[in-house]
């Protein structure tokens, strides 16, 4: 079964986020609902969507847009109809009704639904429609959330199943987990569960909400939202339709009730238009105090707001362990939800599912945790959880575990999918070094660095392991959801109020040390980046021998945002790309102008696409949809390269103070239209310096250790710069730019 066209029934924003994403993937998609004008403003929406919807804008002309009345022929031509309307029973089967009776034979036909059981979608199909009939279930935002369910019945097809899999992994890039027909599926199920569990425990314990979000985020390996912070952001009212359904669907023994029960406080909120970030605010929201505004979050006991308190747990590291057996309310609330998430999923095995982690990653691709239930298990030890749990009647995993004793029950991770994952080559490679800022693994002929800290940005440990990996060929790559972030800034600033600028200069001398290192390691290396690359994460990846790189990138040079310029080879990199252009051969002020225009704007890219034109991806790097693929794509590599041999050095031939002049005139024009203030003009006039060439001239020839020197030279000028401090304390405060 072949999937080439495809018809999406519904604009909304999953009808929206799956179309645009079959755009992507080079699909033809015809968009309908009930007017062509709906479908129109839709098509418009993902042409302008924040974060990018699309990989590439132009490949919007893949969308057709009509109406279900004059257009609904459409079906005939399509292999594979996704029906994503409202969550209308009535709706769905008038829907129904009409797909079957136009589709041609042997089409898949799918719903996008995230709570409506397949039997009763599927009740008034008849037996040979019913073989074509599944549940498509894509998270939002589509292009970002790697978890599909296909969720099946017991008439299907089960070779079509198999092909639509297939193609949603290979095509459309999607973790694709094949679930049974039980109420919330496998993500959601658990997923909200644990959302539930974290609410109303934080009640129970009497914690703020700032404590619990501080708790149930990156300590717990979950995203930094927290528990409060995340309801806001899907809607306090929408989850409260979410738990109305799980209320209706589950039968009454099962745990879900005790934590779906209404709250008093939360059915005031949406009582009164609190619904989180889309309303007036919700657990936190934005108040103006002296015309600025100030981040308010809401007393759980009192209903009162006040002004949010950060809470700093004195805890960087993922560390679940050390969490769970703190001495104080901080540890037993972890302990608390953990054991009870833990507890409810393994009840479900296997009723849900018999692959008991496919519940895992369903919570890493469909609510980006970095570790599912049973791997927390895992981690906590099996004899020290049942030491510390509780009861756990009826629960035959747990019961089972408890006699056995097992320390080593989880076994292969990934069995949803075929390919070789790095979350299966870690559990057979061997440990072979690390520390607390990177892991080194070994897996026969190949070495694996892996990232560890928060936001995977980097330090000294990090390029120690970097160095120390090169010994065989090396595949620089993350499980967590971003390669890296950039240099830790807290960590230079640590230094920097010290006034130990010697530690700084030390440290980014052994950066670029490493980024040298990695280019001309006698072994390849390969950078496999996703997510945020950015500041020395480009540095890294652009120093790499070759690059395979998921198509969910953000990457860019951003260094001047915090006053700073690139010190780890950027600069120089970029130049040597710019400088391969048939452009910067006929004109040598073409490749430093166009860096700087790059660099200076801090610009990023959102996709391979975007970034291939700026030359922070090459056209023979490759570009991935699927992020598990990743590492089979680099291993690829690394065997077609046994013979490999390390780069020839680069000269450099930059023409100095001419093309520092222009770039000086565009900083003035910049200055005096108030685009950039003193500091901006500082900043740009170091990154001028650098991509310049310092005092050179086009006669005279630079080696990479002359720019590195410059680029060092230029971000110790601006480091020991109270203005540029003075950003970086911002961002590190705020996440936020100064403009000084």
């Amino acid at each position: 079964m072949e999937i080439k066209k495809v018809v999406v029934i519904g604009s909304g924003t999953m009808g929206s986020g799956i179309a645009a994403h079959l755009c992507n993937a080079n699909i033809p998609v015809t968009l309908l609902d009930l007017k062509t004008e709906i479908s129109e403003q839709a098509r418009d929406k993902i042409h302008k969507s924040k974060p990018p919807l699309l990989l590439d804008k132009s490949k919007i002309s893949n969308i057709k847009v009509g109406n279900i009345l004059d257009n609904f022929s459409e079906v005939k031509e399509a292999d594979w109809i996704v029906e994503a309307v409202v969550e209308r029973i009535d709706i769905k089967h008038d829907i129904y009704e009409k797909i079957f009776k136009e589709r041609k034979k042997g089409a898949i036909v799918s719903s996008n639904t995230s709570s409506i059981p397949i039997k009763v979608l599927s009740q008034n199909l008849t037996e040979e429609e019913k073989k074509d009939f599944c549940i498509t279930h894509f998270f939002n935002p589509v292009r970002y959330m790697g978890l599909l369910e296909i969720v099946k019945n017991e008439n299907n097809d089960l070779e079509k199943i198999k092909a639509l899999k297939k193609f949603c992994e290979t095509e459309l890039g999607k973790g694709v987990i094949v679930c049974n027909d039980t109420p919330g599926f496998l993500g959601n199920r658990v997923g909200v569960y644990a959302m539930q569990i974290a609410m109303t425990e934080a009640f129970k314990m009497k914690l703020s909400i700032e404590e619990a979000d501080a708790i149930f985020g990156r300590p717990m390996g979950i995203p930094k939202t927290g528990i409060f912070g995340l309801y806001d952001l899907i809607g306090i009212d929408l989850m409260a339709d979410v738990l109305k359904s799980f209320i209706k669907e589950l039968p009454k023994t099962d745990n879900f009730h005790e934590v779906a029960k209404e709250i008093p406080l939360v059915k005031n909120l949406i009582e009164t238009g609190y619904t989180g970030r889309k309303g007036k605010g919700g657990f936190y929201r934005i108040n103006k105090t002296d015309g600025k505004k100030v981040m308010e979050a809401l007393n759980l006991e009192t209903g009162e707001y006040h002004v949010s308190k950060k809470i700093n747990i004195k805890s960087e590291k993922v560390d679940l362990v050390a969490l769970i057996n703190r001495d104080d309310k901080y540890g037993k609330y972890a302990w608390s939800v953990t054991s009870k998430i833990i507890k409810y999923a393994s009840s479900l095995v296997p009723e849900i599912t018999k692959e008991f982690n496919d519940i895992d990653e369903a919570m890493r691709l469909g609510f980006n945790w970095t570790k599912g239930p049973f791997e927390m298990l895992e981690e906590i030890g099996v004899n020290n959880f049942f030491n510390k749990v509780d009861e756990y009647g009826n629960n035959d995993f747990l019961e089972n575990l408890a006699k056995s004793k097992n320390e080593k029950f989880y076994g292969e991770r990934q069995k949803y999918t075929d390919i070789e994952t790095l979350g299966k080559v870690k559990k057979k490679a061997t440990s072979i070094d690390g520390n607390n800022s990177a892991q080194i693994y070994r897996f026969k002929d190949y070495n694996i660095v892996e990232f560890t800290t928060k936001a995977n940005a980097l330090d000294y440990n990090s390029m120690d392991a970097l160095k120390k990996a090169t010994d065989k060929p090396l595949i620089i790559i993350n499980e967590s959801m971003q390669f890296s972030a950039g240099v830790n800034l807290s960590y230079t600033m640590d230094f920097a109020d010290k006034g130990d600028f010697k530690s700084i200069e030390k440290f980014i001398r052994y950066f670029q040390e490493t980024c040298n290192h990695l280019k001309y390691s006698d072994c390849p290396v390969i950078s496999a980046p996703s997510g945020l690359t950015l500041g020395g994460g480009v540095e890294v990846m652009v120093h790499s021998n070759f690059v395979v790189s998921h198509t969910n990138i953000v990457v860019g040079l951003v260094e001047t945002i915090v006053g700073l310029t690139p010190a780890g080879g950027g600069c120089k990199e970029m130049l040597a790309r710019w400088l391969e252009t048939e452009e910067a051969k006929k004109d040598p002020h073409y490749a430093p102008l166009k860096v700087f225009d790059i660099i200076g704007y801090a610009k990023t890219a959102t996709s391979p696409v975007e970034a291939e034109p700026m030359m922070y991806l090459r056209a023979e790097d490759k570009k991935i949809m699927n992020r598990n693929s990743l590492l089979e794509v680099s291993k690829k590599i690394l065997e077609e390269n046994r013979e490999f041999k390390a780069p020839s050095e680069i000269k450099f031939n930059l023409p100095g103070k001419t093309v520092k002049n222009e770039m000086i005139k565009i900083l003035e024009k910049l200055y005096n239209d108030k685009v950039i203030l003193d500091h901006g003009m500082e900043v740009g006039k170091e990154l001028a310096h650098v991509l310049s060439g310092g005092n050179t001239t086009i006669d005279k020839i630079l080696s990479e250790e002359d720019m590195f020197k410059l680029e060092l030279d230029s971000f110790m000028r601006l480091i020991e710069t109270k203005k540029t401090q003075e950003r970086i304390k911002h961002t590190l405060a705020t996440g936020k730019p100064l403009i000084n």
